[in-house]
């Protein structure tokens, strides 16, 4: 598959999710902690990378980042559980 952007998910310093999308992870991580990413993030920094899952394009990207902001937080912590095999943030040297 040739990956052409992301849906991320953050940890925040509070322990609240934060969740994007990117075409490059590694720069849009550190946009969010160097305070001058999303506003919701920078009043939460630091920031940790914990969730990455590639899509062929951006609008499947984008369409995963609008289901999984739609759901509550013990909704999220179930996907990111059951969906660990599809989570590329250990791949990604950051």
């Amino acid at each position: 598959m040739d990956h052409k952007a992301y849906m991320y998910v953050v940890e925040c310093r509070d322990g609240s999710y934060y969740t994007g999308y990117t075409t490059d992870v590694k720069r849009r991580l550190a946009v969010h902690n160097s305070g001058k990413g999303a506003k919701y993030t920078r009043a939460r920094l630091p920031v940790k990378l914990i969730y990455v899952e590639a899509f062929a394009s951006k609008e499947e990207a984008m369409s995963a980042e609008a289901l999984l902001k739609r759901k509550k937080r013990p909704q999220k912590e179930r996907f990111l559980s059951e969906n660990q095999e599809k989570n590329l943030a250990n791949h990604i040297d950051v």
